[in-house]
């Protein structure tokens, strides 16, 4: 009967606690759009990101480092990771919403970023998100015709995370962040050709 009795206050313990803590809806996202100090603020200014992280993608550990991404010659990507709840944002408006911040003609690098390690990719974990993209950027291509879309698709890669000095560089460094995105043409061109 004691051992009955302990079941039963377990078994309703941990329902309690079930109905405390609901089971996560947090997903991720991850694209490379050039400089990811550039990703960042659009992002965190979105309803439902909860969290955003800059660093690397498509290489290995061993040179996902700022010094050895920045030659173009470890695979990686600079990339952000978003954390969203896709209850209050969709998977959808994040895919507009890097799409609107990059050139997405230009698949040699981003603005004044050149190479390999600031091409435009969207990584997709699944076959529907990979099919959400691959319908965005149809919908773009007529607006930069006849200019091809240059944006890769990618599966899903290891997310290395950057140094911290990188991590809202907007926040931490913001004169030489708004000078470095006016100056890099990054800034003029979402400008004029989303008339933000």
């Amino acid at each position: 009967m004691r051992s009955l009795f302990a079941a039963l206050v377990a078994l309703l313990g941990s329902s309690a606690m079930a109905a405390a803590n609901p089971p996560s809806t947090t997903k991720t996202a991850l694209f490379g759009g050039g400089c990811f100090w550039c990703m960042q603020p659009e992002f965190d200014n979105t309803p439902g990101v909860s969290a955003t992280h800059v660093g690397y993608a498509g290489g290995d550990a061993r040179t996902a480092n700022y010094d050895a991404v920045s030659t173009g010659t470890t695979a990686h990507v600079e990339v952000i990771e978003i954390s969203y709840d896709p209850t209050k944002v969709s998977y959808d408006r994040l895919l507009t919403i890097f799409l609107e911040n990059i050139d997405p003609t230009d698949g040699g690098g981003q603005f004044a970023d050149r190479g390999p390690q600031y091409a435009p990719v969207i990584f997709y974990a699944d076959a529907t998100e990979k099919l959400a993209s691959e319908n965005a950027l149809k919908a773009i291509a007529p607006k930069f015709a006849p200019a091809p879309i240059a944006v890769k698709l990618r599966e899903a890669a290891t997310f290395y995370v950057a140094e911290d000095y990188h991590q809202k560089y907007y926040q931490k460094k913001s004169a030489h962040y708004n000078a470095y995105k006016k100056g890099s043409g990054r800034a003029d061109f979402i400008e004029r050709t989303w008339k933000k």
